[in-house]
């Protein structure tokens, strides 16, 4: 838990940068569709691609615009889990990625989801995302859906495919770093 100086912050809900959240998650449900139905991977992979690129997107506009929030803070990560692991379910339904190498990105968000949890009932706050978190979820979601793009045998699928493994060893390696960090600052945060 941080309490340097930062962004200026604002209480505001509908601010652009959370309705950028509300907006990703609201089309997790087309890209789950896109992606389990056969003949629309390619569309399904380029919208779940866009959608997770906003994420950086919303980062951005909230700290110039001073509409860093509480609620952004929240939901912002949220909204990343949430549409990395639907895809990621989605992608596995299909054949078009390994059950094993999922495990590994749902079974960490369901703890770091599970420790989040834990604290807020505890009245004792939230962890800050880490700048290693952020740069492991950009590395998943390029990765994920490139392996996803060979196996659905898309344009250059054996390229796509070594570079999104090459993108998902090196994420999984700092998801896993960044999750050794959380449990170091939510370790502090219970004992405050």
């Amino acid at each position: 838990m941080r309490d340097e100086p930062g962004p200026r912050r604002t209480r505001a809900v509908l601010t652009v940068p959370n309705l950028l959240s509300f907006g990703r998650i609201l089309l997790i449900p087309l890209i789950v569709s896109l992606l389990l139905r056969e003949g629309s991977e390619g569309a399904g992979l380029l919208l779940w691609g866009f959608v997770s690129a906003t994420d950086f997107v919303d980062g951005a506009i909230a700290r110039r615009t001073g509409q860093v929030s509480e609620l952004g803070k929240v939901l912002d990560p949220t909204a990343d889990r949430l549409v990395i692991d639907a895809g990621v379910v989605a992608i596995v339904i299909r054949g078009a990625f390994p059950l094993w190498a999922a495990l590994l990105i749902l079974v960490r968000d369901l703890l770091i989801l599970l420790a989040g949890l834990m604290l807020l009932t505890h009245h004792r706050g939230r962890i800050d995302v880490r700048w290693i978190g952020k740069v492991a979820t950009f590395g998943l979601m390029v990765g994920v859906p490139l392996v996803a793009w060979g196996h659905f045998g898309l344009a250059l699928p054996a390229a796509a495919t070594a570079l999104g493994w090459t993108f998902f060893v090196v994420g999984i390696v700092e998801y896993y770093a960044a999750t050794a960090l959380y449990i170091g600052d939510l370790r502090r945060a219970f004992a405050r």
